[in-house]
Formats: C-alpha cells, structure tokens, sequence
C-alpha cells in the first residue's frame, strides 16, 4: 500500500530533472549563440572601420553589377558623377535620435536617380530632411543642377523585417531604401540601374545643409559579450537551484 506514495515522489524529481536539464541545455544554448554573435559583431565593426577608412574609388557600373558582391562591398567609399534628377526624388521616412549634423528627429531621407554620362544610373540618398522640410520647394536652393560629383559610402538595398510598413509609391512614401523599387516606381530601365544605393556625404556647401549627408550609421552596439554571461549565469543558478532542491528533498526523506 506504501508503494504508489513512494513513487510520487520519485516521478516528481524525474519530471524536475529532465525540466532542469532541457532548461540548461537551452540557456547554455542561448549563451552559445551570443558568443558566435560577439565573434560576428567584432568581425563587422573592423571591415567597416577599414572599409571606410579607404579613399573613394569609380562607383561599380554596368559591367561590372552581375559578379558585385554587395556584401562584400558595403560600406565602401565611391564618386560618381551625372545629373540628379530631382522630379524623382523619394522621401524614405526616419527617425534620427543621434544625428551626425544639426537636424534631427523625424523626417525623411532623399532618394534621388543620378544619371551618369554613361547612361546608367544610381540612386544617392542624399541625406536627410525634417518632416517640415520634406517638400522640396522648402530647400529649392539645395537642388542642385547640372552636372554634379557625388562621394558617399556603397550600401545593399536595405532589408525589411515584420515590422516594416509597406511602402507607397502612389504616396511616394518609403520604409526602405530599395534602389530597385523606386527605380520600378519611377519607370526607369531595371538593367541600367545599380543595384545598390550610395549614402552620400554630407555637402557643406548645401543651403542648410540640407539634405544633410553623412548620416550612415557606421557604430554598432555591441551588448553580446554582456548577454551570453547572462545566459551563462542563468544557467549556472538553475543547476545550483535544482542541487539545493535535491538535496534538501533527500534530508527530508532520511528524516
């Protein structure tokens, strides 16, 4: 009759023991992840840092888009020159709360098409504007015309995630900055557009400064090394909370 009380118990730290474990495994897991997320994080922070420490070099054209490796060149300093053509410019909405110039807040970058004497073009985010001053005729002075020479940094078309608003090309508002689909938008031939964008400079001798360049985030945080001790530690506190669990259950079975 004493057998089915006995067992309770038994089954009961049974049930315990494969939670503590599963929960371990998981957090030493997680601490892992960190780690390999630390190694990538150091790894990205010293090829921008060198990348954009190199001087500018031809943006890639045409013949050279079917072998780019964008990964391989974000972030690399480039000129190109053309024409802007500002009747095609895109507002892709931002929020700057550490603004490398004056204006900050709420606001819009510029996305213009360049077109290069060779025919092809390149949208240039040519920086960014406060909500107020999204209408172009509020800065008329900083369309610039005719031909002009752009320096910036290459970037891949930005990537959206679950979060990220549609766009609306009728509304000609954009959550990314995806030089494939405003090029769509605006009708311009897919195959002489750069697959990439530039984010250029910042152009002092703009009126304002606007639209105000040089506002690539190149400074990433950094917060891995700090989760995986979490993690770690979480670990550590379930298997001495369980040790303590166990032995406390055994002196008061001896007892």
């Amino acid at each position: 009759m004493t057998a089915a009380p006995a067992a309770a118990p038994r089954r009961r730290l049974l049930l315990l023991t494969i939670g503590a474990v599963v929960g371990t495994a998981i957090l030493i897991g997680l601490g892992t992840w960190q780690l390999e997320r630390l190694a990538w994080k150091q790894d990205l922070i010293e090829r921008v840092e060198t990348r954009t420490a190199l001087p500018p070099v031809a943006a890639p054209g045409p013949d050279t888009w079917p072998a780019l490796d964008l990964d391989a060149a974000d972030y690399l300093p480039v000129t190109a020159s053309g024409v802007f053509d500002h009747a095609g410019e895109a507002h892709s909405f931002a929020s700057l709360s550490e603004p490398h110039g004056r204006h900050g807040g709420q606001g819009y970058f510029i996305l213009t098409p360049l077109q290069t004497a060779d025919g092809w073009w390149v949208i240039v985010n040519r920086g960014f504007v406060p909500a107020d001053r999204k209408n172009p005729a509020t800065r008329a002075a900083g369309q610039v015309e005719g031909e002009v020479a752009v320096t910036g940094l290459l970037r891949p078309p930005q990537g959206r995630n679950a979060f990220t608003p549609a766009d609306d090309p009728e509304g000609n508002l954009w959550f990314t900055r995806d030089p494939a689909a405003v090029a769509a938008a605006l009708g311009l031939p897919a195959d002489r557009v750069a697959p990439y964008y530039i984010d250029a400079a910042f152009d002092p001798t703009l009126p304002d400064g606007l639209p105000q360049g040089g506002e690539t985030t190149v400074t990433f945080p950094n917060n891995h090394l700090q989760y995986a001790v979490t993690w770690y530690g979480l670990a550590v506190a379930l298997v001495a909370v369980f040790l303590v669990y166990v032995r406390a259950q055994r002196r008061r079975q001896a007892g």
